[in-house]
């Protein structure tokens, strides 16, 4: 809303700043990191005048049974952070800013009914995963109707474009919503998975995130897209600053739920935060720059994958220790402070990776 007060620059010059997506990104950064800092005592100490809730899953290490009555539900921290940021700093006329908060509110709902129902009601298992699953695929299938009525670019609605060549896409047809589905879906479901250790999926939402502020505000600049040679999508821009205040969002969360953590993300936001990314990567089309950025979520889902694939195959016979991924490296004895940090370490290089993209043709 604060944007509108660039129409009275005539009245007075300084008010000119807000027309401008870089210095409201990094207002929205700022004032959402400093909401979650400011509601986070107060969320953590209501959550934890509920009775303890579930006890800690039996399918994970031994050493996790010293967490249970850590309060879940802090995803609220980052979806009412991110909420009250992008309705202050961003465009509300922009259509990818509605888009953005759309999916953030649904995703959000459906992850908080999943924790009011474990740490609430005190059923470990939340809610069926066929309905979760369900709801989300009716969430992407709705996002995806409507990037294909209203797509980020006309003529390239249904084409990918290659990272790290010069301008090579691929046309994939109808079989483009489906990947799109796909996309919103799996990285919905691959960042719940990661969501298993103090800090570890925050800290890589934030590299992750951090590294999609800067492809939309790329895409969305008309001469910076087309010196780097990027699908100009026009209003992407205002992704930047929805993306920003994410970020923020994120950051202030970590505070929290740093290791000790003193409270868990839960589904709230573990769900939210994998379909803005997957959306995010949508509309600015960069849609084969997400695996990339996402590879340690990639990875934790794939190794679930594998390990249940391979237990049913393999009569009963495991791949790894114990999945996901970051309970193998704890079952060897890995403290777990030192699985999350080096997931995080692996999580910057491949940003960084990613945003070689930019320049590597």
């Amino acid at each position: 809303m604060l944007y509108y007060l660039c129409l009275f620059r005539q009245y007075w010059s300084p008010l000119n700043v807000f027309q401008y997506i870089t210095f409201r990104a990094a207002f929205a950064t700022l004032t959402a990191l400093l909401l979650s800092l400011s509601i986070g005592p107060i969320l953590i100490r209501k959550l934890k005048a509920w009775k303890e809730g579930p006890a800690p899953r039996k399918d994970v290490p031994l050493t996790h049974q010293t967490k249970a009555g850590t309060p879940i539900m802090g995803g609220l921290l980052i979806l009412l952070s991110t909420l009250v940021s992008s309705l202050l700093w961003a465009k509300p006329a922009d259509r990818f800013i509605g888009l953005m908060m759309g999916v953030t509110l649904l995703l959000g709902i459906l992850g908080f009914a999943d924790d009011y129902r474990k740490w609430i009601c005190k059923h470990r298992e939340g809610l069926p995963s066929w309905i979760k699953l369900a709801v989300q695929v009716a969430i992407a299938t709705a996002v995806v109707a409507y990037l294909a009525v209203h797509p980020p670019h006309p003529q390239f609605s249904t084409m990918v474009y290659i990272p790290y060549t010069k301008n090579h896409l691929i046309y994939l047809g109808s079989l483009y919503y489906f990947m799109a589905i796909l996309m919103i879906v799996g990285s919905s479901n691959a960042v719940n998975l990661t969501d298993g250790l103090d800090g570890l999926a925050v800290g890589n939402l934030i590299f992750c995130t951090a590294t999609f502020v800067l492809f939309a505000y790329l895409a969305g600049h008309a001469k910076f897209s087309q010196y780097l040679g990027l699908i100009h999508v026009a209003e992407a821009g205002e992704i930047a600053v929805f993306l920003s205040a994410l970020v923020g969002a994120e950051l202030g969360f970590l505070w929290f739920n740093a290791y000790p953590a003193q409270v868990f993300m839960g589904d709230t936001s573990s769900l939210l935060l994998g379909g803005v990314l997957a959306t995010a990567a949508l509309v600015t089309k960069q849609e084969l720059i997400l695996p990339i950025v996402e590879g340690i979520f990639l990875a934790e889902a794939l190794s679930v994958i594998l390990q249940m694939a391979s237990y049913r195959l393999r009569r009963g016979k495991r791949i790894f220790r114990m999945a996901p991924l970051h309970h193998h490296y704890e079952i060897k004895g890995w403290p777990e402070p030192k699985v999350t940090v080096r997931f995080w370490i692996l999580g910057m290089v491949l940003s960084l990776i990613a945003l070689a993209s930019l320049k590597i043709h």
